[in-house]
């Protein structure tokens, strides 16, 4: 497959060109030779008819959908998807409401405040973790029938952080029948359209989806793309480039470009076999850990959840441990140690792996549990609470108060409280849980 982002930009190395256009370095140094900027022949993201505009082709001939490349990672598609989403409802006479897993990225809640649109969680009847949202078809019509008002999108993130994948299937069989669209964060999921049998949105019925291609194919950080299905609402991939534009930088990195334009090669290039080699590699891998005793929790085929209490630990004990054998996982926390993989870990890296955990002890499980908590009292909403002047507080100090900005790190970046909600004593208890002391809160005189 041809890559013409990566060859214009290497010929155009080559020539050794006076550079009196940005950027500063003028091309000095080994990765700034192909640090460009959209120069003549170089085509513009967000106008593409050129190099951008033929490799976006070819990605999207990969993933069987209209496809868009984003610099700025699936944040950026996440808001352009919520945007395009809010517009098209507009474009029928009605007021945009989405229907989202209360697991949202960060994102989400910001793109919703900055754009204006009503959101109503999805909860599930039991969950492990804040981290996921095993949400099902049942439960999204359950939400319908409670508000009496059809949505405008239901917004599901799948998979997960902790690896498990939602019934894309169901949820989009149930939005068809009912003319509400389905958008899935599946930036986690770039892979999953390559297994043997496609686990990719796109393929099991949503409309509009992201990927981020730095999370699981071999590209830069921030490289990512937002799908849009060839049975969507013609809307969305006409009105695609604005809405990245609306959110997107005016200079968006050629070397992540360039980076994209090379994974549709590498994919081309029997990633589908080598992809299929390595999943039964790492299934294989699975079962020696279960085997050791280790708990494993969630679907994904290339990631890996332990259960850390089970096996008498804290997550981050383990993780701890894990990083004294030379391995970095993920994300851990207290309950989980999240590990991702990917077919350019070699054999090696696997067997250093499963050496590390076996050299582990199991101890006496931990049987403290993860404080539960049920959604809290709405204040306002996050576009109101985002906008007022807030304060920042020891958790301690914050019951009775309304939550402000949202400033959970990334990773996770998964909000437990939204902005515009209440903080009692449950939710101090959560947050103290995971190690979070200080929040950002409403300003009283706001409250009153």
């Amino acid at each position: 497959m041809k890559t013409p982002i990566i060859d214009f930009i290497s010929e155009y190395a080559e020539k050794s060109c006076v550079r009196l256009h940005m950027p500063g370095h003028k091309g000095v140094g080994n990765i700034e030779k192909s640090d460009i900027t959209e120069i003549s022949g170089a085509d513009s993201l967000y106008e593409a008819d050129g190099i951008i505009k033929e490799s976006e082709a070819n990605a999207g001939t990969l993933f069987g959908a209209d496809t868009f490349y984003s610099a700025e990672g699936s944040s950026l598609s996440i808001r352009a998807m919520l945007y395009l989403a809010g517009k098209y409802a507009a474009e029928c006479h009605r007021t945009p409401l989405i229907l989202a897993g209360r697991n949202a990225h960060k994102t989400f809640v910001s793109a919703v405040s900055l754009i204006g649109i009503e959101t109503e969680w999805l909860t599930p009847k039991e969950n492990a973790s804040y981290l996921s949202c095993e949400i099902t078809a049942e439960d999204v019509l359950r939400k319908i029938e409670e508000l009496k008002r059809t949505p405008t999108a239901v917004y599901i993130t799948s998979p997960d952080y902790l690896g498990n994948t939602a019934d894309i299937e169901g949820i989009s069989r149930l939005c068809r029948e009912r003319g509400i669209l389905l958008l899935v964060d599946n930036a986690h999921g770039a892979y999953l359209k390559f297994l043997n049998k496609s686990r990719h949105p796109i393929d099991l019925g949503a409309d509009v989806c992201c990927d981020s291609a730095h999370k699981t194919l071999p590209a830069l950080t921030g490289a990512a793309y937002l799908h849009i299905s060839r049975s969507a609402p013609k809307f969305f991939k006409e009105n695609a480039r604005d809405a990245l534009a609306l959110f997107g930088s005016t200079s968006p990195s050629y070397l992540i470009l360039s980076s994209l334009d090379g994974v549709n090669g590498y994919i081309a290039d029997g990633y589908q076999e080598k992809l299929s080699a390595f999943a039964r590699r790492v299934e294989r891998l699975k079962e020696s850990l279960s085997d050791i005793g280790y708990t494993l929790y969630g679907s994904e085929p290339l990631k890996i959840t332990l259960s850390a209490k089970e096996y008498g630990y804290l997550g981050a004990e383990i993780a701890a441990i894990l990083e004294s054998g030379g391995i970095v996982p993920e994300f851990a926390d207290p309950d989980f140690v999240v590990l991702m993989l990917t077919p350019e870990n070699s054999e090696c890296d696997l067997e250093k792996l499963i050496s590390v955990m076996r050299s582990i002890p199991k101890r006496t499980p931990i049987t403290k549990k993860a404080p539960k908590f049920s959604l809290p009292k709405r204040v306002m909403t996050p576009r109101e609470a985002i906008l007022l002047s807030s304060e920042l507080l020891p958790v301690s100090e914050c019951v009775g108060r309304t939550l402000g900005a949202v400033t959970v790190g990334c990773p996770p970046a998964v909000p437990i409280l939204v902005s515009g909600e209440l903080i009692d004593e449950d939710t101090v208890r959560v947050f103290e849980y995971y190690g979070i002391q200080k929040l950002k809160v409403i300003k009283t005189e706001n409250t009153r």
